[in-house]
């Protein structure tokens, strides 16, 4: 199963991450317009839900400039310092060749047999299995991998793991994700500023003016109108990020088997990983990189990855490999 091979496969995957981070900046837009709903509603006493909702259209219009303005500073400091952000969360650090040998000389002859550039390398002092990879452009593509990953795997283990992001960052997986964090982010931090906002003024219940005449349906209308708006943009961001997360974990694996010919180091690496990646402190967004995410959600509806025992089913069936079974119950005994 060869992940590079799979052109058609991976082409339509980048296909549908555009559309989808492409829709991400679509919710700021949507967070906007329910912004402005709001605001009419202080501005404008007794109106009817139907001019409140053009008032806010007219408002959107014209806060469309500063509107992407704004989302462009954003992103334009999220792309300078993404990493630095993630260090501080993570508390990674760089190293060296001098410092980690082994790790360095593994990732080195990876990037050598495929000729892909050589990230840096980081390591999180913690007792966690887990790695991801991050960055925006190739000066800042790195891969981090825990200490307690580097303990409890082998050689070969490690360097399927190492296969595994690579994948990620060839792919540009690395890129999108980062890029729709930042945007989900921007949405969750709208979302969460309004509603603060809202819950100290009590926007739709106060000022009513005596020359409106009007009992206020209409405010209290949009007022709902603006908060499900706000609800379904902040959902629909997580729901998107989580989904661009997911259907990229079954190529990364299969990238890792064509990179290292090995695919029973990376079955059992991922069953060594299963259940111990839990990085105290982390992020959601910084989990959703991670090669195995053990946080869960409602019905697996905010699940990161797919679960271990269906991408060792994939390699099984698909590479040839074999599955010891799960090992992170043996480890904690």
């Amino acid at each position: 199963m060869a992940a590079y091979g799979l052109y058609t496969q991976i082409a339509s995957n980048k296909a549908r991450s555009r559309v989808l981070l492409a829709c991400l900046f679509l919710l700021i837009y949507v967070c906007v317009f329910a912004g402005a709903l709001l605001a009419e509603t202080q501005l404008h006493d007794g109106q009817s839900a139907r001019f409140y909702l053009r008032a806010a259209g007219a408002d959107l219009y014209h806060a469309l400039p500063v509107a992407t303005i704004a989302g462009g500073i954003w992103m334009a400091l999220a792309w300078r310092f993404n990493q630095a952000i993630i260090d501080a969360v993570t508390g990674g650090r760089e190293v060296t060749r001098q410092e980690q040998p082994r790790l360095y000389n593994l990732l080195e002859n990876l990037c050598i047999s495929r000729g892909i550039a050589m990230p840096r390398l980081r390591i999180i002092d913690t007792d966690a299995l887990n790695a991801y990879a991050s960055g925006l452009n190739p000066r800042q593509y790195c891969v981090t991998v825990t200490s307690g990953l580097l303990a409890a795997l082998g050689d070969a283990e490690i360097e399927a793991v190492l296969g595994h992001e690579l994948t990620h960052i060839r792919n540009g997986d690395v890129r999108l994700m980062v890029i729709a964090g930042i945007v989900a982010g921007v949405v969750g931090f709208f979302a969460e500023l309004v509603f603060r906002v809202v819950f100290r003024s009590g926007v739709g219940g106060g000022r009513r003016s005596s020359r409106s005449g009007g009992d206020g349906k209409g405010a209290a209308l949009a007022v709902l109108i603006a908060f499900a708006l706000i609800a379904l943009a902040w959902l629909m961001s997580v729901l998107i990020r989580l989904a661009l997360s997911r259907s990229r974990e079954f190529l990364a694996d299969a990238g890792s088997v064509e990179l290292t010919k090995n695919p029973d180091a990376m079955i059992s690496a991922l069953r060594k990983i299963e259940n111990r990646g839990e990085l105290q402190g982390a992020t959601s967004a910084v989990m959703e990189m991670c090669i195995d995410n053990p946080r869960e959600g409602f019905s697996n509806l905010f699940d990161t990855h797919p679960t271990v025992q269906a991408r060792v089913q994939a390699l099984v069936k698909t590479a040839g490999g074999h599955d010891p079974g799960p090992m992170h119950e043996l480890a904690a005994l």
